[in-house]
């Protein structure tokens, strides 16, 4: 004799619903030792220059200043470190976790035009400023033109409009 089992189409999509319900209920124990998207993270940088240096500016939100490095090598400038998530009490119970953690590098290389030579960083609020100076070769300077009559001042008014 056959017993019968009665078909529900949906009893897969249930079970699918539950697990997924069930996923994202608990914190992973990787998040409980604060491995949050290691190695996923990567700090926002902005790079402008003014007539004497280029300037990197990096955020690094809730860091401090022994959690990074700054280096430059073979006119490479490497910003390296790790932003670690720190529980703050065995109690806490996260429902949301959506900033990011772990270690990151990056690298930027450097226009011949600077050098790592008199180069500064100050770290506040969060935003490391990294301001490297341009070499002095490659300043812009103003060329005086000796002579007289009309043949020197139309010289002198072609070079001011090639440098406009």
């Amino acid at each position: 004799m056959m017993n019968m089992i009665k078909f529900d189409p949906f009893r897969e999509l249930r079970t699918l619903n539950d697990e997924m319900n069930r996923l994202f209920s608990v914190v992973p124990a990787s998040a409980e030792r604060g491995e949050f998207a290691r190695g996923a993270w990567s700090p926002s940088v902005d790079i402008f220059e003014d007539k004497d240096r280029l300037i990197v500016e990096a955020e690094l939100p809730g860091m401090n200043r022994e959690d990074f490095e700054v280096s430059v090598e073979n006119n490479v400038l490497t910003l390296k470190g790790e932003r670690k998530f720190e529980k703050k009490t065995e109690g806490d119970n996260y429902h949301r976790v959506e900033r990011s953690y772990g270690a990151f590098t990056r690298q930027f290389t450097l226009p011949q035009t600077v050098t790592a030579e008199g180069a500064t960083a100050d770290f506040e609020n969060g935003v490391l400023r990294i301001a490297l100076p341009k070499r002095e070769e490659t300043k812009a300077r103003k060329i005086e033109i000796s002579g007289s009559g009309s043949d020197a001042k139309s010289i002198e008014a072609e070079i001011k409009s090639a440098n406009a």
